[in-house]
């Protein structure tokens, strides 16, 4: 087969997988709270329908969605994937957070906002424990794996490393983050590498605020800069990934590695971007199980 019928098989098959994922009737949450003034300060809440390990509180899988940062893709595309944890024994708290707004005319919405969508996701993580307390009684607080998908699993990495952000970040803490780990899908994990690649149309740079930003801006937002984080952390990436590439993950693990840490890497054969997060696909289930390796 030529480079061109590759090209056009990869292209329908993830068009494939997006048609897929994106099917499934949104799930209500079973409650929300908010978590500042703004719409989008939000986290929705899921009770787990199966019971957890030896009856203990279930843990939590706090879900970060993705969508290029940009306004058209919210929490919503993910509650079956919310949904599909609850029934593998989590408690889920899925956060929204402010992304892009829609450009005037017919140009392409815009890739996140700076600093709101930061802003959002720290203070989401930080007022996380307490919300859970009062709106997850059957749940551990002390028992938070971070997940997120695409450009989800960049902010899920991120919030995991505000420890190691330069001193004058506003979002910069003393100390880790209390959670059990990371299970980053797919994420956009090396600014670099990713904007090389100009994944998702060129939404990193875009996030960043442009090329007169991008590398003022760099040290506080890219995740392969902020390693090692100390905090278990494990990558799931599908070999066949047009949208996201296997390189951007690895990049990320090549990374962490230099500095002296483990980093787990979970690659899928024949997988691309959308089956992560698609309840219908088997590689949802190996996303459960990463979870479970370190919730529990």
């Amino acid at each position: 087969m030529s480079d061109a019928a590759n090209a056009a098989a990869d292209t329908a098959r993830a068009a494939a997988e997006e048609k897929s994922a994106l099917s499934h009737p949104p799930v209500d949450p079973d409650a929300t709270a908010a978590y500042g003034d703004d719409p989008d300060q939000v986290i929705d809440f899921y009770v787990p329908r199966a019971e957890g390990a030896a009856g203990r509180p279930a843990p939590v899988v706090a879900v970060l969605h993705g969508g290029a940062w940009r306004a058209p893709y919210d929490r919503r595309h993910i509650s079956p994937f919310a949904a599909f944890l609850t029934r593998r024994g989590f408690a889920v708290a899925s956060i929204e957070y402010r992304r892009g707004a829609a450009e005037a005319g017919e140009g392409d919405p815009v890739a996140g906002r700076w600093p709101d969508t930061l802003d959002d996701v720290a203070a989401a993580v930080d007022a996380l424990p307490a919300l859970v307390r009062e709106h997850l009684p059957q749940a551990d607080a002390g028992r938070i794996v971070l997940t997120g998908h695409s450009a989800g699993g960049h902010l899920a990495l991120w919030a995991a490393a505000r420890h190691l952000l330069p001193e004058d970040a506003p979002w910069r803490t003393d100390r880790p983050a209390p959670l059990r780990g990371v299970v980053a899908l797919a994420p956009i994990a090396d600014f670099a590498v990713a904007d090389k690649l100009e994944v998702c149309g060129g939404a990193v740079r875009q996030f960043l605020g442009g090329d007169g930003k991008f590398a003022e801006r760099q040290p506080y937002a890219d995740p392969a800069l902020l390693v090692p984080t100390g905090i278990a952390t494990t990558l799931v990436q599908g070999r066949r990934d047009i949208d996201v590439p296997q390189a951007v993950a690895e990049a990320y693990a090549d990374a962490a590695a230099k500095a002296g840490e483990v980093v787990g890497l979970t690659l899928l054969e024949d997988v691309g971007h959308f089956p992560l997060i698609d309840p219908a696909a088997d590689a949802c289930a190996v996303v459960a199980e990463e979870i479970a390796q370190l919730a529990w």
